[in-house]
């Protein structure tokens, strides 16, 4: 793990390099008088919350809170608003802070003090109500696309090659109110697509054992699960041939969780890890074969980033500079892998008179 860690600080330190040119443009606007409600020219500075530690899409310069660098803010997402900041006429500024815990980030900017959340934050219906049924957020467009994957030692790649192949002996690692741990409970067939659970499920929790009656009253979902599930701590389906899923950590998506399960697959305590295959992939890569990436999932989600659902200002602005900087969606994630400079030379080239 330490090696992992010193490799991803050592990515960390190459991607703040890669963005002085837009922090050198973002300092610029902020010279000629950007304000937290803007100026006569239409410029607004965004209060930004980024999840800081989703490599390589949203993660923080350094990864202890409290630190400086903690809220500065690296990896593919970064770069993307780092060229909307560069993009003239868009008249964006983003002060970004960075945030540890990931459970209800989409919810930020619904709840004062953020103008957007950031994180590769998965587009979901189910996350832009709150507990009232209301529309409080809005996703912009998509701007990257995942899919579920398992992380696996590597000896075991060929034997957990799909989520068919796990058993009632195996053990996956999840976080809890992820689109990795929703999809994997579908895909075990554990819970329906609108995340209810199978009735004789078991789920333990600091309060005891939750059994899972026929009435369809508890679920599991990207966006959250049941009150009574809210500390789930490990889920025992009805179907002794299906794997138990385990989860790790004191607070639901915070980066404890997700260390504690890569350190319990390096050890054996777990099987595999249910996780979107971009992080999966990074892991694998830096892990000097000790893990690998199986099971690809054949649906494909979108991520985005969240604003209030009442400031559209801030959305029709985003969507124009994203759909400018994707290409209407034909450059990702992939593109910005092979050349990390892409979306800062696409503002370059941006026709001022598309400006909203």
């Amino acid at each position: 793990m330490e090696t992992r860690l010193g490799r991803a600080r050592g990515k960390r330190a190459a991607v703040i390099a890669r963005l002085g040119v837009a922090l050198a443009c973002a300092a610029l606007l902020a010279s000629v008088g950007c304000s937290g409600t803007g100026d006569g020219f239409g410029r607004r500075t965004v209060a930004v919350a980024f999840y800081a530690f989703f490599e390589p899409v949203s993660l923080s310069a350094d990864p202890e809170p409290g630190t400086a660098g903690f809220d500065v803010h690296v990896g593919y997402e970064a770069d993307l608003l780092s060229a909307i900041e560069a993009m003239e006429g868009v008249g964006l500024r983003f002060e970004r802070r960075g945030i540890s815990t990931w459970e209800g980030i989409w919810f930020e900017p619904a709840t004062g003090g953020t103008d957007l959340a950031a994180g590769g934050i998965t587009i979901l219906e189910s996350r832009t109500v709150d507990a009232a049924g209301d529309t409080v957020v809005a996703f912009t467009d998509g701007h990257i696309e995942f899919r579920q994957s398992l992380l696996v030692r590597a000896g075991d790649a060929p034997r957990l090659d799909d989520h068919d192949s796990l058993t009632g002996g195996d053990i996956v690692g999840a976080l809890p109110n992820t689109t990795g741990e929703a999809r994997l409970l579908q895909l075990i067939g554990v819970a329906d697509e609108a995340g209810g659970l199978n009735a004789g499920t078991r789920v333990h929790t600091p309060a005891g054992e939750v059994v899972v009656a026929a009435d369809g009253a508890l679920t599991i979902t990207a966006a959250g699960a049941s009150p009574e599930l809210a500390r789930r701590v490990r889920l025992i389906p009805a179907d002794p041939n299906r794997p138990q899923v385990l989860y790790l950590g004191d607070d639901a998506g915070a980066p404890l969780g997700e260390a504690a399960l890569l350190s319990a697959l390096s050890e054996g305590r777990v099987d595999a890890v249910a996780r979107g295959a971009v992080g999966n992939s990074q892991i694998a890569a830096a892990s000097q074969g000790q893990f690998a990436v199986t099971a690809f999932d054949d649906q494909v989600e979108q991520g985005g980033f969240v604003v209030d659902a009442a400031d559209t200002d801030l959305l029709e602005r985003m969507n124009t500079a994203l759909g400018w900087l994707t290409d209407n969606g034909r450059i990702g994630f992939a593109h910005w892998l092979a050349d990390p400079d892409i979306f800062m030379a696409r503002a370059a080239h941006w026709p001022a008179l598309q400006q909203p």
